[in-house]
């Protein structure tokens, strides 16, 4: 993990440029698994492949309809080492009960946000979950060491009860911190032109 270099202010693009996704959706990024292995974790049944994040939004709204809410569509690429999968209005990458054994033998970092504004940061390495919190109210942390990114969390943006903030930036907050454990930058470019591999995953 690098010195912080990426703050909030860094990712407020997201939901200016694609507010399709941005009030609602699941990012995450799983280091030492390709693609293909990430889906054989959780299950997942492969899709044709779709160019752009806006194509992929209109797919998982699509998909959700035609298989009656009983399985997400996700997005995946490969960045550097890591794998990138994207949950348009989903939340697997931060479900415990699925996250951490897809976790086992990688370094597993995702956040959410939902419609009512309900959102989860969770880091597991090797199915143990080392921090989980909501980027909202980052003073109510848990897992195996709620503390070690503290500082991390308010040089990326995070307001803690003493620090109320004019304009919430929790969920750009979420990008920087992801970055900073990953070195994954996520740009506008990679949004836009990846051919993302996708598949669907149960959900219930």
């Amino acid at each position: 993990m690098d010195a912080v270099t990426r703050t909030a202010a860094d990712y407020t693009w997201f939901e200016d440029d694609f507010p399709d996704i941005a009030e609602a959706y699941c990012f995450t990024l799983v280091r030492g698994l390709a693609p293909g292995e990430l889906m054989s974790r959780l299950d997942g049944r492969p899709e044709t492949p779709l160019r752009g994040i806006t194509a992929v939004v209109d797919a998982t709204f699509a998909q959700y309809d035609l298989e009656k809410g009983d399985r997400q569509l996700v997005a995946l690429t490969t960045v550097g080492p890591w794998t990138l999968m994207i949950e348009p209005n989903g939340y697997l990458g931060v479900t415990e009960e699925r996250a951490l054994p897809a976790s086992a033998g990688v370094s597993w970092i995702s956040h959410f946000v939902n419609i009512n504004a309900l959102g989860t940061f969770l880091w597991a390495e090797d199915q143990t979950l080392r921090l989980c919190f909501d980027p909202m109210f980052p003073e109510e942390r848990w897992g195996a060491a709620p503390d070690e990114l503290l500082d991390v969390m308010r040089r990326t943006g995070f307001h803690f009860d003493d620090d109320d903030p004019e304009t919430d930036l929790s969920s750009p907050a979420a990008f920087a911190l992801a970055e900073h454990l990953t070195g994954v930058e996520i740009t506008p470019e990679l949004l836009r032109t990846t051919t993302f591999t996708c598949a669907t995953v149960r959900i219930r």
